[in-house]
């Protein structure tokens, strides 16, 4: 791994769970030998992809109620691939611990609740055939502080499975990063690289760097919000913004035994309030996530708030474009009082109203506000219609590619590791194979 200039048939930028998926489909699926990852931090995984910036959930679509039946087959069929790869060995012999298995249940109150989940279950039962409906007695016997307290006539209805995944997505990046070693050893993969400049030249991109300059044929950026910061200084991406949305959390005793999810806001993008046993601690209950919008790319680097202006635009379009989503009545009331979820004393007499619609008892004292605890996630404003634009953004150029990776982007990285590899091998005039149907073999 020598820091010295370097040719490359593909250089990944970006050490997440994107970069890294893509680093090993590339090693394990393709001929591909010429190889380059570079990151600009000391590890792996250390900003979206490790846990405490995460909720730690792979997400399927099947009690993500903001999800359609459209999005969840999709995310479905993505997800699915990550699961296989956890319970079916690829992850390797040894690893550490890198996900836990528990119960997940999306939760109904109240009469309109109820009856929007009755609608909801018969077409996603079909395509999640694991889901079912429950009442009130089953609820108890699985979740049963989600009964203790609560008013024995108010009308309750939940959708549960067993496939409840809460993922380590940092030591998912190891992992994939060792499986792709073990399938070529010659990857060049270097650790503390920032990308300061790229610029394209013929047929090849010249990428500075604080260790020097690198000279790659294709170039994949898997940055986060980064990737549209490159993007636009490329010339790409124009008319796109990024609104940075922080999340943060509570954790709890163990008060629940496994994930259970509330019913998703129907304006709304961002996840609705939820429980989760802690990846590594089943007796650590985690709520959330708050969501405010914050002016950086990452949520505990106040380095790129410079970073996070250049992304957004300085323009009168992307200030118009702001304006009008965040004027929106409904937005507007829920980012205002998740700003006061975050503040000192009050902020948790404010949040434990959320989280006793999951556990009614909950004590005041029972809950702790998690310091340091979240992320950020790039939600991309589209300044021509002046809408958020939902799910994960990719933009694709003259042989480089762009992924901008909202939620679910964890749960989707090998999915989007295999559409980003039959783009390469095109890229590279399909002088290399993918070996579709080994990956689709062992992953599909």
């Amino acid at each position: 791994m020598s820091h010295k200039t370097a040719e490359f048939d593909v250089l990944i930028v970006g050490g997440g769970v994107v970069g890294t998926a893509l680093l090993y489909t590339l090693s394990k699926y393709t001929d591909i030998k010429n190889i380059g990852l570079i990151e600009k931090y000391s590890d792996f995984g250390l900003v979206n992809s490790a846990s405490y910036n995460n909720s730690q959930t792979l997400h399927f679509g099947d009690i993500e109620t903001n999800y359609s039946i459209e999005k969840a087959r999709s995310v479905k069929r993505m997800a699915d691939m990550v699961m296989k790869y956890l319970e079916n060995g690829k992850a390797g012999a040894g690893e550490k611990k890198l996900f836990s298995k528990y119960s997940k249940m999306v939760l109904a109150v109240g009469t309109g609740q109820v009856e929007e989940l009755k609608k909801r279950y018969p077409p996603f039962s079909e395509l999640f055939p694991k889901l079912k409906m429950i009442g009130r007695e089953e609820i108890g016997k699985i979740e049963p502080r989600v009964l203790e307290g609560r008013d024995p006539d108010q009308e309750i209805l939940a959708l549960v499975t067993e496939d409840g995944y809460t993922v380590d997505f940092k030591r998912l990046c190891h992992s994939f990063v060792d499986n792709a070693l073990r399938k070529n050893p010659l990857l060049d993969i270097q650790l503390d690289t920032k990308l300061l400049k790229i610029s394209k030249s013929d047929d090849f991109y010249t990428v500075s760097t604080n260790k020097g300059e690198m000279y790659a044929k294709v170039v994949v950026i898997a940055a986060g919000g980064h990737s549209l910061m490159i993007a636009k200084s490329l010339g790409y991406g124009k008319n796109l913004a990024v609104l940075s949305m922080a999340g943060s959390f509570y954790t709890a005793p163990k008060v629940l035994n496994g994930k259970v999810y509330t019913i998703q806001v129907p304006k709304l993008p961002f996840a609705a309030i939820h429980g989760d046993p802690e990846v590594h601690s089943e007796h650590v209950t985690r709520f959330g996530p708050t969501a405010k919008p914050i002016f950086q790319l990452e949520r505990h680097n106040m380095s790129t708030f410079t970073e996070y202006w250049k992304t957004f635009g300085l323009g009168i379009n992307p200030i118009l474009s702001l304006l009008k989503i965040t004027f929106d009545r409904v937005l507007l009331s829920y980012i205002f009082m998740n700003f006061l979820y975050d503040l000192p004393f009050i902020g948790k007499r404010l949040f434990i109203k959320e989280v006793r619609k999951i556990v009614p008892s909950l004590k005041l004292d029972e809950l702790k506000y998690a310091k340091g605890i979240g992320g950020t996630r790039p939600q991309i404003v589209n300044n021509t219609t002046r809408k958020l634009e939902m799910g994960e953004a990719k933009l694709s150029g003259d042989n480089i590619i762009f992924n901008i990776t909202p939620s679910p982007g964890a749960s989707t990285c090998l999915g989007n590791a295999y559409s980003d590899a039959s783009k390469i091998v095109e890229f590279l005039g399909n002088k290399y194979k993918f070996d579709k149907a080994a990956f689709e073999k062992d992953l599909f």
